[in-house]
């Protein structure tokens, strides 16, 4: 067991909204320890504050209160500005909308992380083509996403979720639209991704299959950890 100091560490964190002028309490004194290389999931029924919590973790949003150490930064208390980059250079996202510009190939696709950072044309090809390639997709790079099924639109997600070689992923729902036999292959590679790269990962999922796959499941209900 490591005993390096965890790559996510959150305390007592609590989020409120406001639905108009009535305080709505989404996460309610959370507080949750993730270790580098770990491959975690959350679980939980729909509304109590999986999406929120990743959220926070991705530097997406801020906590309304308590502290959330990710990657070493503690992100309730950055800019704007500060967050765009923290994500940029540490955050790798998979959502279940696979969220691929249509007028883009696969390869142009997984360039656009990079066109926030300094590359040349070159790098950023060769960077998305390695990227590509990870996923088993090398020969699809100049494929349009309606030339592809649904496995292989979130196997190209997934390369724009690590062409920047992040280093934690944030999976939404990843597996969601997509069926059995897809939905396994994608596991797999994220799996993969854990294992053979090193990648953190924390996955929101209501599939118990996909729960399976990660080490630790955490349990969300009502904005706390059960």
């Amino acid at each position: 067991m490591s005993t390096e100091s965890p790559i996510v560490s959150l305390k007592e964190i609590r989020k409120t909204f406001f639905r108009g002028k009535e305080p709505v309490s989404v996460l309610d004194g959370l507080s949750l320890n993730i270790a580098a290389g770990s491959f975690e999931a959350l679980m939980g029924p729909s509304g109590s504050g999986k999406s929120t919590l990743l959220n926070l973790i991705a530097g997406l949003d801020r906590p309304t209160a308590g502290t959330a150490i990710v990657a070493g930064e503690n992100i309730g208390k950055m800019s704007d500005g500060d967050l765009a980059k923290f994500r940029s250079r540490n955050i790798g996202f998979i959502f279940q909308a696979y969220n691929l510009m249509p007028v883009l190939t696969a390869q142009e696709n997984v360039e656009l992380p990079l066109l926030l950072h300094n590359l040349s044309g070159a790098e950023r090809k060769k960077r998305a083509q390695t990227a590509l390639r990870v996923v088993g997709l090398e020969d699809r790079s100049h494929h349009y996403p309606r030339q592809l099924s649904g496995g292989q639109e979130q196997r190209v997600a997934i390369a724009r979720a690590i062409v920047n070689d992040p280093t934690i992923i944030v999976a939404d729902e990843p597996t969601g639209d997509l069926d059995r036999k897809s939905a396994d292959e994608i596991l797999n590679l994220m799996d993969r991704l854990n294992k053979e790269f090193k990648k953190t990962i924390l996955m929101v999922t209501h599939d118990p299959a996909a729960a399976e796959r990660a080490a630790v499941t955490h349990k969300l209900d009502k904005g706390q950890l059960k």
